[in-house]
């Protein structure tokens, strides 16, 4: 049933979706082998779908911990709510941009790390520049960010489909980012462990 959804979702709505195909195991392998989940408190899902690596993250965190999983589609969202019945899951229908104010809402001021399925190339750039721009105040110096980006790195820019190569604009954030390959997905990926977020005020600079 959840393929049945996705697909039907993929179809309707691309842009938001941004893949053919739910996640397979070696690219969640990928997404959550550099986080230390066994000591996870608080973890944050960003474009959970329908659940694959949401439920692959429940498996590997610890029973007093809370995931919080952000998705703006209305069905995938309900799709979790209704299939993925665990105590430690938050499912929250709001976009990525308003991560720190979501989680402050909810007295949440730090994570341990931040999962990523969202499809930045195809975001407005606005809004891919404030999601990345609060990651740093989250995750401090400990926290660990992952993304993937498909192997076509397609970008949407007024209008236009162009190369995006997301691994420079991970580096503006970030001051370290390891990259590896994932064959065995549809399609293949590139997936990015961001460490040692770089400072605000750098940051800031680069937009002024």
């Amino acid at each position: 049933m959840a393929l049945k959804t996705f697909a039907m979702e993929a179809l309707t709505d691309f842009l938001t979706v941004g893949a053919i195909a739910p996640s397979s195991r070696y690219l969640t392998h990928a997404m959550l082998g550099p986080i230390p989940l066994a000591k996870a408190r608080v973890v944050v899902e960003v474009g959970a779908g329908t659940g694959v690596m949401t439920r692959a993250l429940l498996d590997l965190m610890p029973a007093d911990s809370t995931l919080l999983a952000f998705e703006i589609n209305a069905r995938f969202a309900r799709h979790l709510r209704s299939n993925v019945l665990d105590p430690r899951l938050q499912v929250i229908h709001a976009r990525a941009e308003t991560l720190q104010e979501e989680l402050r809402g909810r007295g949440i001021d730090h994570v341990d790390a931040v999962v990523s399925s969202l499809a930045l190339g195809f975001m407005a750039e606005r809004q891919r520049t404030a999601f990345l721009g609060e990651l740093g105040s989250l995750l401090g110096e400990a926290g660990v960010f992952t993304q993937f980006q498909y192997l076509h790195r397609l970008e949407l820019k007024n209008g236009h489909v162009r190369k995006f190569h997301l691994v420079h604009l991970l580096r503006r954030y970030f001051t370290s980012v390891q990259q590896r390959m994932i064959w065995r997905n549809l399609p293949p990926a590139f997936v990015f462990a961001c460490r040692r977020p770089v400072p605000a005020a750098a940051i800031a600079s680069l937009h002024s």
